[in-house]
Protein backbone atom coordinates (compact mmCIF):
# COMPACT_ATOMS: atom_id res chain seq x y z
CA UNK A 1 0.00 0.00 0.00
CA UNK A 2 1.52 3.08 -0.87
CA UNK A 3 1.08 6.13 0.88
CA UNK A 4 0.80 9.61 -1.11
CA UNK A 5 0.70 12.93 0.67
CA UNK A 6 -0.85 16.46 -0.91
CA UNK A 7 1.54 18.67 0.96
CA UNK A 8 0.70 21.48 3.10
CA UNK A 9 -3.31 21.39 2.83
CA UNK A 10 -4.77 25.24 3.45
CA UNK A 11 -7.95 25.13 1.47
CA UNK A 12 -10.15 23.11 0.57
CA UNK A 13 -13.03 22.60 -1.05
CA UNK A 14 -16.12 20.42 -0.44
CA UNK A 15 -19.42 19.83 -2.55
CA UNK A 16 -23.06 18.11 -2.22
CA UNK A 17 -25.90 17.73 -4.33
CA UNK A 18 -27.73 17.49 -1.11
CA UNK A 19 -27.55 18.42 2.56
CA UNK A 20 -25.68 15.34 4.47
CA UNK A 21 -23.73 14.17 0.99
CA UNK A 22 -20.94 15.33 2.03
CA UNK A 23 -20.67 14.72 6.02
CA UNK A 24 -21.83 11.08 4.62
CA UNK A 25 -19.36 10.66 1.98
CA UNK A 26 -16.25 12.44 3.84
CA UNK A 27 -16.88 13.78 7.08
CA UNK A 28 -14.27 11.57 8.96
CA UNK A 29 -12.01 12.88 6.37
CA UNK A 30 -12.92 16.51 7.20
CA UNK A 31 -12.76 16.01 10.89
CA UNK A 32 -9.27 14.39 10.36
CA UNK A 33 -8.16 17.20 8.47
CA UNK A 34 -10.18 19.95 10.67
CA UNK A 35 -8.00 18.77 13.89
CA UNK A 36 -5.02 18.52 12.26
CA UNK A 37 -4.72 22.12 10.74
CA UNK A 38 -6.98 24.43 12.74
CA UNK A 39 -7.48 27.25 10.78
CA UNK A 40 -7.94 25.37 7.83
CA UNK A 41 -10.65 27.47 4.97
CA UNK A 42 -13.07 25.07 3.87
CA UNK A 43 -15.40 26.80 1.21
CA UNK A 44 -18.69 24.27 0.45
CA UNK A 45 -21.77 24.29 -1.31
CA UNK A 46 -24.55 22.26 -1.34
CA UNK A 47 -26.99 22.47 -4.37
CA UNK A 48 -29.88 22.08 -2.89
CA UNK A 49 -32.21 22.15 0.48
CA UNK A 50 -31.21 26.04 1.23
CA UNK A 51 -34.12 28.16 3.24
CA UNK A 52 -35.63 25.00 5.56
CA UNK A 53 -34.45 22.84 7.73
CA UNK A 54 -32.52 21.19 5.63
CA UNK A 55 -30.42 24.00 5.65
CA UNK A 56 -30.38 24.47 9.14
CA UNK A 57 -29.23 20.33 9.98
CA UNK A 58 -26.55 21.43 6.99
CA UNK A 59 -24.69 24.20 8.75
CA UNK A 60 -24.70 23.41 12.12
CA UNK A 61 -23.46 19.20 10.56
CA UNK A 62 -20.73 21.05 8.85
CA UNK A 63 -19.77 23.31 12.02
CA UNK A 64 -19.30 20.27 14.14
CA UNK A 65 -17.71 18.17 10.95
CA UNK A 66 -15.13 21.05 10.27
CA UNK A 67 -13.56 21.91 14.30
CA UNK A 68 -11.39 24.91 14.06
CA UNK A 69 -12.32 25.22 10.35
CA UNK A 70 -12.92 28.94 8.51
CA UNK A 71 -15.89 27.51 6.93
CA UNK A 72 -17.60 29.10 4.26
CA UNK A 73 -21.37 27.23 3.26
CA UNK A 74 -23.27 28.07 0.50
CA UNK A 75 -26.74 26.38 0.35
CA UNK A 76 -29.13 26.88 -2.30
CA UNK A 77 -32.33 25.82 -3.50
CA UNK A 78 -32.28 23.61 -6.37
CA UNK A 79 -34.92 21.05 -6.57
CA UNK A 80 -33.81 17.73 -5.29
CA UNK A 81 -33.45 14.97 -7.95
CA UNK A 82 -33.69 17.22 -10.99
CA UNK A 83 -30.45 18.44 -10.96
CA UNK A 84 -30.45 17.59 -15.18
CA UNK A 85 -32.71 19.84 -15.59
CA UNK A 86 -31.55 22.81 -13.44
CA UNK A 87 -27.67 22.12 -15.27
CA UNK A 88 -27.28 26.00 -15.96
CA UNK A 89 -28.09 26.87 -12.29
CA UNK A 90 -25.70 24.18 -10.98
CA UNK A 91 -22.84 25.20 -13.71
CA UNK A 92 -23.37 28.53 -12.66
CA UNK A 93 -22.86 28.23 -8.56
CA UNK A 94 -19.88 25.82 -9.37
CA UNK A 95 -17.92 28.46 -11.34
CA UNK A 96 -19.13 31.33 -9.07
CA UNK A 97 -17.77 28.73 -6.29
CA UNK A 98 -13.90 27.93 -8.42
CA UNK A 99 -13.71 32.13 -8.95
CA UNK A 100 -13.66 32.25 -5.59
CA UNK A 101 -11.26 30.27 -4.47
CA UNK A 102 -7.94 28.70 -5.09
CA UNK A 103 -8.21 25.18 -3.11
CA UNK A 104 -5.47 22.39 -2.83
CA UNK A 105 -8.09 19.77 -2.37
CA UNK A 106 -11.68 19.26 -3.82
CA UNK A 107 -14.05 16.57 -2.62
CA UNK A 108 -16.99 15.96 -4.35
CA UNK A 109 -19.23 12.88 -5.43
CA UNK A 110 -18.24 9.88 -7.89
CA UNK A 111 -19.03 10.72 -11.28
CA UNK A 112 -20.32 7.23 -11.74
CA UNK A 113 -22.80 7.68 -8.71
CA UNK A 114 -25.86 5.54 -9.73
CA UNK A 115 -27.93 8.95 -8.37
CA UNK A 116 -28.86 12.13 -10.82
CA UNK A 117 -27.91 14.73 -8.70
CA UNK A 118 -24.35 13.10 -7.64
CA UNK A 119 -23.26 12.78 -10.83
CA UNK A 120 -24.11 15.72 -12.60
CA UNK A 121 -22.46 17.43 -9.71
CA UNK A 122 -19.63 15.25 -9.89
CA UNK A 123 -19.24 16.04 -13.76
CA UNK A 124 -19.63 19.63 -13.45
CA UNK A 125 -16.26 19.78 -11.03
CA UNK A 126 -13.27 19.17 -13.71
CA UNK A 127 -14.63 21.55 -16.24
CA UNK A 128 -14.58 24.28 -13.11
CA UNK A 129 -11.13 23.04 -11.10
CA UNK A 130 -9.02 22.19 -13.94
CA UNK A 131 -5.41 21.24 -12.17
CA UNK A 132 -6.83 20.50 -8.60
CA UNK A 133 -6.83 17.41 -7.07
CA UNK A 134 -10.41 16.31 -6.53
CA UNK A 135 -11.82 13.03 -4.88
CA UNK A 136 -15.21 11.30 -5.21
CA UNK A 137 -16.68 10.20 -2.39
CA UNK A 138 -18.81 7.19 -2.09
CA UNK A 139 -22.59 7.10 -0.13
CA UNK A 140 -23.74 4.02 0.17
CA UNK A 141 -27.66 3.70 -0.76
CA UNK A 142 -30.04 1.41 -2.30
CA UNK A 143 -28.65 1.39 -6.21
CA UNK A 144 -25.77 -0.88 -5.02
CA UNK A 145 -23.44 1.20 -7.00
CA UNK A 146 -20.66 0.90 -4.47
CA UNK A 147 -17.61 0.37 -6.82
CA UNK A 148 -14.13 -0.46 -6.16
CA UNK A 149 -12.20 2.46 -4.64
CA UNK A 150 -8.61 4.03 -5.74
CA UNK A 151 -7.91 6.38 -3.01
CA UNK A 152 -8.48 5.80 1.10
CA UNK A 153 -8.27 8.37 3.75
CA UNK A 154 -7.50 6.33 6.79
CA UNK A 155 -9.56 7.11 9.91
CA UNK A 156 -8.58 6.66 14.01
CA UNK A 157 -11.66 4.16 15.74
CA UNK A 158 -11.69 7.44 17.54
CA UNK A 159 -12.79 9.61 14.18
CA UNK A 160 -15.21 6.87 13.00
CA UNK A 161 -17.09 6.84 16.30
CA UNK A 162 -17.45 10.87 16.17
CA UNK A 163 -18.52 10.62 12.29
CA UNK A 164 -21.00 8.29 13.22
CA UNK A 165 -22.43 10.26 16.34
CA UNK A 166 -22.33 13.82 14.49
CA UNK A 167 -24.43 12.32 11.97
CA UNK A 168 -27.19 11.14 13.79
CA UNK A 169 -26.68 14.24 16.23
CA UNK A 170 -27.33 16.88 13.03
CA UNK A 171 -29.43 15.16 10.41
CA UNK A 172 -32.86 14.25 12.11
CA UNK A 173 -34.69 14.41 9.59
CA UNK A 174 -32.59 11.73 7.67
CA UNK A 175 -32.84 9.13 10.83
CA UNK A 176 -35.95 7.05 9.08
CA UNK A 177 -34.38 6.15 6.43
CA UNK A 178 -33.77 2.47 6.83
CA UNK A 179 -29.75 2.71 5.43
CA UNK A 180 -29.45 5.48 7.57
CA UNK A 181 -27.75 3.96 10.81
CA UNK A 182 -24.54 3.47 12.47
CA UNK A 183 -24.29 -0.19 11.06
CA UNK A 184 -24.07 1.11 7.24
CA UNK A 185 -21.71 3.86 8.43
CA UNK A 186 -19.41 1.92 10.56
CA UNK A 187 -19.67 -1.35 8.34
CA UNK A 188 -18.88 0.56 4.93
CA UNK A 189 -15.75 2.58 6.97
CA UNK A 190 -14.50 -1.22 8.21
CA UNK A 191 -14.54 -2.50 4.54
CA UNK A 192 -12.69 0.33 3.15
CA UNK A 193 -10.24 0.41 6.42
CA UNK A 194 -9.66 -3.56 5.84
CA UNK A 195 -8.99 -2.48 1.84
CA UNK A 196 -6.20 -0.25 2.92
CA UNK A 197 -4.70 -2.17 6.23
CA UNK A 198 -6.32 0.17 8.12
CA UNK A 199 -9.59 0.11 11.14
CA UNK A 200 -11.84 2.16 9.25
CA UNK A 201 -11.60 4.24 6.54
CA UNK A 202 -13.26 6.30 3.57
CA UNK A 203 -12.59 5.57 -0.04
CA UNK A 204 -12.56 7.83 -2.99
CA UNK A 205 -12.38 7.63 -6.48
CA UNK A 206 -9.98 9.41 -8.57
CA UNK A 207 -10.30 10.50 -12.23
CA UNK A 208 -7.00 12.01 -12.77
CA UNK A 209 -3.93 12.27 -10.96
CA UNK A 210 -0.56 14.23 -11.69
CA UNK A 211 2.59 13.32 -9.86
CA UNK A 212 5.82 15.53 -9.21
CA UNK A 213 8.10 12.26 -8.77
CA UNK A 214 11.25 14.45 -9.18
CA UNK A 215 11.14 16.42 -6.43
Amino acid sequence: MIRLGTGRLDRIVAVGAHCDDIAIGAGGTLLTMCLARPGLRVDALVLSGGGGEREEEERAALAAFCPGADLRLTVLKLPDGRLPTHWDEAKAAVEELRAGTEPDLVLAPRTDDAHQDHRGLAQLMPTAFRDHLVLGYEIVKWDGDLGRPSAYQPLTPEIAEEKVRLLQEHYPSQRHRPWYDREAFLGLARIRGIECHARYAEAFAVTKLTLDLGE
